[in-house]
């Protein structure tokens, strides 16, 4: 979704509350439902026989229909639901029901409601309008029981690869035989027509440690009948959150299929050594009063306006309230069950601040407790205001208050390339002056430092993170232009090589920064998107990568794949507490513009190396920096990186050439 940062801030900050805070609430007649938390929901098959649960507290009726098929078919019986306790109705059928599907339907304001799959169908047919009964334990992949993840100790240790199913192997000289399916990451061996890794051997190839996968659950927007008609969309239009989007199985109409296949990818992928991060949007619906949840429990689950219209965070229409207790479980037993049937590695959360700061320590301390290697985090904004209060909103500012979760840095996003919605400006590494202290804002991860003032920073005025864990480090994303089409736009007249140069630098900085580095599939091979700023639903022809550009840009990606190797053999760059950055990154006294210069000293984290000198020189024009006499080996200089050297250097005067990072490292 596109990243609107919340610049509201300061408007809405007002003696720590909304500027709803005076108004009528219309939503205050939900704080007395009934709210139950038991595992059962929706359905339960066990020896005794199939059980449907429903929570919908105002419901003057409900029922099941069952049916033989995914759609086009009648029912072919219908259960009348009882009322039971919290707010739930129950019905149950003395045998399992596998291979059946179902759907509800409740009796609200004396009218009978459209028919829905629910709120927990973890099972649908095509397009998702039913839900399917299947036995979960037939669509493991062999050796699932003993699949697993990497270990992840502390999230700075992780470089993050942000992708689209469709993206990564629709073009056609992929080599991949699924294209834009699930088990497109599961193909070995695949290579475009020069004979180079595309698909999982390029991710092992470049070295990243998680994919970060844009939504794969059941999304509204792709017609899974009509699948030939090649529709895209990134996904952020929730339907059924529990289950995956048929339109990346091989056959929708099959409930099974699209659950074995994403196992096979996060299977295939944990075993070339990658995690598997899930992009989720619990922050708004599709649909308004059509979505599954107005059609279980009309009005709960959202945040509505004084005059009982739907607020609108998301700019999407509507935003759910995960203030509200059954809407806060509903978001932490969803994760779970992502991270235990499908064995997850990490969470994104999509405009992240719609939801609550106390939700979101509970989505990351109930995930820790299935698995420790699990990761979380999200953007630190809203796209519009909110009756949530501010204080407790999940914002980049409240990082702080919640424990285990890290947001995005648009400090250091804008700083490095120039702003994200305006396609001419510069930022530090294409020579706009001004940016330097925002761009050691993100270098220290958002940390208090004493050689860091906050007061010239371009977003953020206050060191908002108590933990480098707290901060995700980009320049581009799925959002927006990607950094190819950024600096095309920002630099007329300039060359490729040029632009080239740009990139190395501006990721340069991401990967040596302390924090989490992400980047964006197709990045490292300059991959572009024909300058469309917003390409939710354009076509493959515009979002698909071309793999040649593999070849054609072979230099830049053997700079990305040595400067990820630098980040995961060098400690010193994945400090994780804000003491020892304090303490160990010194900056030197710098004065002309676009021009950074710091070392990482003490053999930092536990660092081989005792000092690690950094320069960028965001400028056009080559400058001379001093350097402390002694035995270097230089890491990257003009242009060109080695994890492992390029030569050696006695320090004094050198020269840092135009657009260009200067490394070099003491061993002694």
């Amino acid at each position: 979704m596109n990243n609107s940062i919340s610049k509201l801030l300061a408007a809405t900050i007002v003696a720590g509350s909304s500027i709803y805070a005076s108004a009528q609430n219309p939503d205050a007649k939900y704080d007395n439902w009934p709210t139950y938390d038991g595992s059962d929901l929706e359905l339960l098959v066990d020896n005794s026989g199939t059980h449907f649960t429903l929570w919908s507290p105002e419901a003057q009726a409900a029922k099941v229909l069952l049916y033989d098929t995914d759609r086009n078919t009648p029912a072919t019986d219908t259960l009348d639901m009882k009322k039971a306790n919290q707010g739930t109705w129950r019905v149950s059928v003395d045998k399992p029901l596998y291979g059946k599907f179902y759907t509800f339907t409740i009796k609200h304001d004396g009218k009978w409601l459209d028919e829905t799959p629910g709120v927990w169908a973890k099972a649908v047919g095509t397009n998702g309008k039913r839900a399917a009964i299947i036995d979960f334990a037939t669509t493991n992949p062999e050796g699932w029981s003993s699949d697993k993840g990497p270990k992840v100790d502390n999230i700075t240790d992780v470089v993050l690869y942000e992708m689209h199913h469709r993206d990564f192997s629709m073009h056609p000289n992929s080599g991949i035989a699924h294209k834009g399916k699930f088990l497109a990451l599961t193909e070995p061996a695949t290579t475009n027509p020069d004979g180079l890794a595309t698909g999982i051997d390029h991710l092992k190839e470049l070295g990243v440690t998680h994919v970060h996968i844009l939504p794969s659950y059941d999304y509204n927007s792709v017609d899974e009948a009509n699948l030939p008609a090649n529709t895209y969309n990134w996904g952020y239009d929730p339907y059924n959150y529990n289950a995956p989007e048929g339109s990346y199985s091989t056959d929708p109409a099959n409930p099974s299929a699209r659950v074995r296949e994403m196992k096979q990818m996060v299977k295939a992928l944990h075993d070339a050594g990658i995690g598997v991060v899930m992009d989720v949007v619990y922050n708004h619906t599709a649909n308004n009063d059509d979505s599954n949840f107005s059609l279980t429990a009309p009005g709960y689950y959202y945040r509505h306006r004084a005059d009982g219209s739907y607020s609108d965070a998301s700019a999407c229409g509507n935003e759910t309230a995960s203030d509200r207790k059954q809407m806060s479980d509903y978001i932490v037993n969803s994760v779970k069950y992502w991270a235990d049937e499908y064995h997850i590695d990490g969470f994104r959360f999509d405009l992240m601040a719609i939801h609550d700061t106390e939700t979101m320590n509970r989505v990351a301390t109930e995930l820790k407790k299935i698995n420790p290697s699990i990761f979380v985090y999200g953007e630190g904004w809203t796209a519009g205001d909110s009756p949530l209060p501010v204080e407790r909103r999940a914002l980049k500012e409240n990082v702080s208050k919640m424990q285990g979760i890290a947001v995005f840095s648009d400090d250091i996003r804008d700083a490095i390339k120039g702003h994200y919605s305006n396609a001419e400006d510069r930022g530090f590494v294409t020579g706009k002056p001004g940016n330097e202290e925002t761009v050691k804002i993100g270098i220290v991860a958002s940390t208090a430092h004493p050689q860091v003032d906050y007061s010239k920073g371009n977003n953020s005025k206050f060191a908002y993170a108590e933990s480098p864990e707290m901060i995700i480090n980009y320049v581009s994303c799925h959002d927006d232009l990607t950094l190819t089409d950024k600096l095309a736009k920002s630099m007329p007249g300039s060359t490729e090589a040029d632009r080239q140069r740009a990139a190395r630098l501006a990721q340069t900085i991401v990967f040596t920064s302390q924090g989490t580095p992400f980047m964006f599939a197709g990045e490292e091979v300059f991959r572009d998107k024909k300058g469309v700023h917003n390409s939710f639903k354009s076509p493959d022809s515009v979002n698909a990568i071309d793999w040649e550009l593999k070849t054609k840009n072979a230099g830049q990606f053997n700079y990305y794949k040595e400067l990820i190797a630098l980040r995961k053999a060098h400690p010193a760059f994945r400090m994780t507490n804000a003491a020892d950055i304090a303490k160990n990154i010194v900056f030197d006294k710098v004065t002309e513009p676009n021009l950074i210069s710091y070392s990482i000293k003490n053999n930092a984290n536990g660092d081989e190396w005792k000092e690690i000198k950094l320069v960028f020189n965001g400028s056009d024009e080559p400058r001379e920096v001093k350097i402390p006499k002694g035995d270097w080996t230089v890491i990257a200089r003009d242009g060109d990186l080695k994890a492992t050297g390029l030569g050696t250097a006695k320090g004094g005067k050198m020269t840092v050439e135009p657009t260009s990072a200067l490394i070099l490292a003491k061993v002694k």
